[in-house]
């Protein structure tokens, strides 16, 4: 004969201190919590309308340019700075903190149409307008003082002239090549006044440039002619070449999956693509209601930030057709760049009334040290809202944004011309001989063709 005795130590539930908590032991056997999935249903409810109550995202407004602000770039080694330039041909090193200009980098002439940090964080690139490539060094934000770096503006260590305009700049992951975009993709090397490389595939102009993150020779670029091109430094020519029906603003690797790429696209969405297979897409992003014209993967890979010419921010999953949130405030025009910050919690965004905006990754995320058992709770609450949220309360609770009014009404009219389309296809194939009108995916319908 078998006795099963409890057995229980009195270190494991005696207090280390009279301030701490006493410890519940809880047996989670189905049959003695017969109202678990009631309880939890309400929780999940109440922490969906609580993250409605407490979303705030917008922290605030950094202004010092005096024209639109055209492009960003972070700097790998400095968690709270970001450059920004602007139309004027002004560039800024902000200090996210404070949310203050810490210096100036003055000189180009013409619009700052693309820039770019080194791999150590030490020398900044930039390029125009005015068909210069100007390179700068980096100051270290804790050791400046606020009030003599305003006054000692950087002297560039470079100047590359060259003979046309430049569109875009971007810096490889591991190594000292650059890659500009303008009338064709040339190829840079910090001490080379003239590029080491240049490729051409047609005549257009190229208006963006990103090398992948995971190799470093390859890169993609994007043209007004429509196409999305990929490159291979160790190849003469350019590899493969994919034509859409409209023309790509931007485009961005996923820095945790580096043969996924996601375009923006003037039509409205996004395209991811595996760069593998250029025949059709992964998944389309849609929701917004004009051109996208910048986008920006989180350091995580799960999540990317758009920035469009309908005046709001969105945030997509990698792999989620619509978006999961919505930036907007009334002054905020064109959004022409958006970047993660470098911790992936706050998205930056520069539009065409001069400002940049600091706005939260997460919108009812609570800002500073979060004690460990307020942690548990969150993840605890995050994990019910997961469990039912495909059920109706809690997925319309979860699902539902105040949109400005242009931006309700032409999404619900792109809503009408998108239904109008399906039905004007259907009947066209109905009265169709059977197969003369095959069913396109949607995930095709904006490819014309791939060229090798």
């Amino acid at each position: 004969m078998k006795v099963k005795v409890i057995s229980r130590s009195t270190d494991e539930f005696t207090r280390e201190r009279s301030q701490d908590l006493q410890k519940v032991f809880h047996n989670y056997d189905p049959s003695l919590r017969t109202q678990e999935k009631a309880v939890e249903y309400t929780r999940a409810l109440n922490a969906a309308k609580l993250d409605k109550i407490f979303a705030r995202p917008f922290v605030g407004a950094m202004d010092g340019h005096i024209d639109a602000v055209s492009c960003m770039a972070k700097n790998p080694n400095h968690l709270k700075g970001i450059f920004s330039g602007s139309m004027d041909g002004d560039i800024h090193l902000w200090d996210i903190a404070t949310r203050k200009t810490m210096r100036q980098f003055p000189g180009h002439q013409g619009a700052v149409r693309g820039l770019t940090a080194s791999t150590d964080g030490d020398v900044l690139i930039s390029c125009g307008t005015d068909c210069t490539v100007r390179l700068w060094k980096v100051p270290v934000l804790k050791m400046m003082d606020f009030s003599d770096s305003m006054e000692n503006a950087s002297k560039p260590l470079a100047v590359y002239v060259w003979k046309h305009a430049f569109w875009a700049v971007d810096h490889q992951w591991d190594g000292n090549l650059f890659a500009t975009a303008g009338a064709q993709v040339d190829i840079w090397d910090h001490n080379r006044s003239e590029p080491v490389n240049t490729f051409e595939w047609g005549k257009d102009t190229v208006i963006s440039v990103r090398f992948n993150p995971g190799e470093p020779d390859v890169l993609a670029t994007s043209s007004s002619d429509r196409s999305i091109t990929l490159y291979d430094l160790r190849m003469s020519s350019p590899a493969r070449k994919l034509i859409m029906k409209t023309k790509t603003n931007a485009l961005c690797w996923n820095p945790m999956e580096p043969m996924n790429f996601t375009a923006a696209n003037e039509d409205c969405n996004c395209y991811s693509y595996d760069a593998r297979k250029l025949n059709e897409a992964k998944v389309v992003h849609r929701d917004h209601v004009s051109a996208v014209m910048d986008i920006d993967y989180s350091p995580t890979g799960r999540e990317f930030v758009t920035g469009s010419y309908d005046r709001t921010v969105r945030l997509f999953q990698y792999n989620g057709d619509h978006s999961r949130e919505i930036y907007h405030t009334k002054r905020m025009q064109r959004v022409f760049c958006v970047k993660y910050s470098c911790d992936g919690s706050y998205v930056i965004s520069g539009s065409d009334d001069t400002n940049l905006r600091l706005w939260k990754a997460k919108a009812s995320e609570q800002l500073g040290v979060l004690l460990p058992r307020e942690q548990k709770k969150q993840e605890y609450l995050d994990a019910v809202k997961e469990r039912y949220k495909h059920l109706p309360e809690v997925k319309r609770i979860v699902r539902h944004r105040h949109l400005p009014k242009p931006i309700y009404k032409a999404a619900s009219l792109r809503r009408t011309m998108m239904e109008a389309e399906r039905k004007k296809d259907e009947r066209k194939r109905a009265h169709s001989a059977p197969g003369s009108m095959p069913v396109q995916p949607f995930r095709k319908r904006r490819i014309i063709k791939e060229v090798e």
